[in-house]
């Protein structure tokens, strides 16, 4: 078991903590990756990751650089199941904290922005300046995930269940884009799939849904609470 940090948006924060987001999908991104047509799994690695074989157009081996004058015939994700990872989202400290990186505060209270715009008024000055989530600690994390399943896939193979536990919202889809996502998917009125599809795009730019590349799938339990409070609480 791994504790690893992992980045969401405000509106996937509000989700996870709605409890209706027990998903998400990663972009595979790796030197090479243009030219593997399919992820075979051949193992499992003793940290939980799934390991698997890369084949090309013809089924040939793909092979992947894998350090100085070294080539690798296998891949894992970053990510096993078993693992824990504490939730880094957009925050503020307060003002007197402006010029100081988070890195160097000690447990201050946070406003965090999932939760809506900060007071107004800020008569106690408590309203800093915005921070990105990949500069959020450890210790101010409020959310953490434990992984029950890993698995690869086209993006465009996510089901309308998959959507739905992504915490994407039905959208409302005109005929004109009945095509637009995926092979032999009817789809019109309300869908949770088109509801994914615009997040992934808000994400990854326009046509990002359209190039159909590999992600890897997490399923995960979700624990209200900062990743060492839960364990002290379990300890």
């Amino acid at each position: 078991m791994t504790d690893r940090p992992i980045l969401f948006s405000a509106p996937m924060v509000r989700a996870l903590l709605a409890g209706t987001k027990t998903q998400t999908r990663r972009l595979i991104d790796f030197k090479g990756i243009d030219e593997v047509m399919d992820f075979v799994k051949v193992a499992t690695d003793p940290q939980g990751r799934p390991v698997y074989e890369m084949k090309g157009r013809a089924g040939q081996h793909i092979a992947i650089p894998a350090g100085k004058h070294l080539v690798g015939y296998n891949w894992s994700p970053r990510i096993g199941v078993g693992d824990r990872l504490w939730v880094r989202e957009s925050f503020r400290g307060s003002k007197g904290y402006n010029n100081y990186p988070p890195r160097t505060w000690s447990h201050w209270p946070v406003h965090y922005e999932a939760d809506g715009a900060p007071d107004p008024h800020d008569e106690l000055e408590e309203n800093g300046r915005l921070r990105p989530g990949i500069h959020m600690p450890r210790w101010a994390s409020r959310l953490t995930l434990t992984v029950t399943d890993v698995r690869i896939e086209r993006l465009q193979d996510i089901s309308e269940d998959d959507a739905k536990a992504e915490g994407a919202i039905p959208y409302h889809c005109a005929a004109s884009k009945l095509d637009y996502y995926g092979p032999g998917h009817a789809m019109c009125g309300q869908d949770h799939r088109a509801g994914f599809c615009q997040i992934w795009e808000q994400i990854n730019g326009i046509d990002s849904w359209n190039a159909n590349p590999f992600v890897v799938a997490y399923t995960f339990s979700v624990h209200y609470g900062n990743i060492d409070q839960i364990a002290k609480a379990e300890g």
